[in-house]
């Protein structure tokens, strides 16, 4: 396995003497208030959470913002950058903040070279330790993440605590950040192998005497978290800067592009990860089929939903999986799933009943015998699933939608 020669340039760097935790590099488990928090004179609270000046949307699963973006500080905007640097003033919150993401910036380029220099060299430099699948599977493509990272890092160090240039530095590298979708698309898949190391004695005691070695108070697995965490933290770090910014200061603007671009990078991701489950999950299903005699699942889209249910009339409760071009139904066996039906969505019909808030009932409108009326556990499992079901049925009615159909899913 090729290993970049210029992975062992990167000297050695002192993390600041405020900033010694090894805990954690993205801010999520470290105490950093001691770097970020007003003098106790001060009373004004910061804006609380992560949200944007204007209220600017971000993706529902980027839940881990750091504890220090509650913390308390002045609110007065930016007013000169120049005085952030100065050695001789006390650095403005927006100052701190600037501080904040270059210092965790260099703690997580110093964790990823540890990961690279520490773990990934020393594995490939002991013959037969692991076989060579399973050290791609464990470390993905962390070498180009610390590449990446070390180049970044290096333009950061440059920017002299200006957060126009710190912004300037996201957008400039806003397309090299596609490849944490390649890591974070193979973490199940890092996860999955380390667990599988650990059950090896020889292999479990090597990772061990490499922790205890490099006196790390975390093992390896919650290193290779660090990427995940910090590519899906870096547009909340800039909504600090905006937050802290005048609007009318030259370079607002660009603040904003740096934020849209990593708030963008962090959606894809997200959805890149999604996708990704879902496909898994889908070739997990179809390996588990019993009796299906119909072309690969892959030909009816994306997995919607699935889920388990009560069925009018039918002693034993169904499995059904909402494609983006069919509804499958199957009776659950064990492991598997027995196919017991399946309703094209150009051919569903939905009928919600007003008896029962929790039933709803789904029946091909050609073949009325075709019919499944459904219990669902909770008014929200109700709702989400026939919100996908007319979506669906309209977006596989390209034609003039059916009468029966329009009238019954209304």
């Amino acid at each position: 396995m090729p290993v970049s020669t210029s992975l062992r340039q990167d000297g050695s760097q002192e993390r600041p003497v405020s900033l010694t935790s090894t805990t954690s590099s993205s801010g999520s488990s470290r105490d950093s208030r001691s770097a970020m928090e007003e003098p106790s004179g001060s009373e004004a609270p910061a804006e609380n959470g992560a949200g944007s000046p204007r209220g600017r949307h971000l993706p529902n699963s980027n839940n881990n913002s750091s504890s220090w973006l509650n913390v308390k500080g002045p609110l007065s905007p930016f007013n000169s950058r120049a005085a952030a640097g100065s050695a001789h003033h006390k650095l403005s919150y927006l100052g701190r903040v600037v501080r904040e993401i270059v210092e965790t910036e260099r703690m997580y380029v110093q964790d990823l070279r540890s990961i690279v220099e520490d773990y990934l060299l020393k594995i490939i430099d002991t013959p037969g330790l692991l076989k060579p699948e399973q050290v791609s599977a464990l470390f993905g493509n962390i070498e180009n993440i610390y590449e990446l990272n070390s180049q970044l890092l290096r333009d950061l160090d440059s920017c002299n605590s200006d957060p126009v240039a710190v912004a300037s530095c996201f957008v400039e590298r806003s397309q090299e950040f596609d490849i944490y979708t390649q890591y974070c698309n193979n973490y199940p898949n890092s996860v999955a192998a380390l667990t599988e190391c650990m059950r090896d004695k020889q292999q479990a005691k090597f990772f061990r005497d490499r922790q205890e070695l490099l006196q790390h108070s975390l093992p390896l697995g919650s290193y290779l978290l660090k990427p995940v965490q910090r590519i899906l933290k870096y547009h909340l770090l800039l909504q600090e800067i905006a937050k802290h910014f005048d609007e009318e200061e030259d370079g607002f603007d660009i603040v904003e592009d740096a934020i849209d671009t990593m708030t963008c990078v962090a959606w894809y991701i997200n959805d890149m990860k999604r996708r990704h489950e879902h496909a898994v999950r889908l070739q997990e299903i179809q390996s588990l089929l019993i009796n299906w005699k119909g072309p690969d699942l892959t030909t009816y889209g994306e997995l919607v939903l699935e889920g388990t249910f009560r069925v009018h009339r039918v002693r034993n409760e169904r499995t059904f999986f909402l494609f983006d071009k069919t509804l499958l139904i199957t009776k659950k066996r064990g492991d598997h799933f027995v196919y017991k039906g399946n309703i094209p969505c150009s051919s569903l019909m939905l009928i919600e009943s007003t008896r029962d808030s929790l039933c709803f009932t789904v029946t091909h409108y050609k073949h009325s015998k075709q019919q499944y009326s459904i219990q669902a556990k909770t008014v929200e499992e109700k709702r989400n699933w026939t919100h996908h079901i007319k979506r669906l049925i309209l977006e596989n009615h390209h034609a003039t939608i059916p009468q029966k159909v329009s009238s019954s899913s209304s």
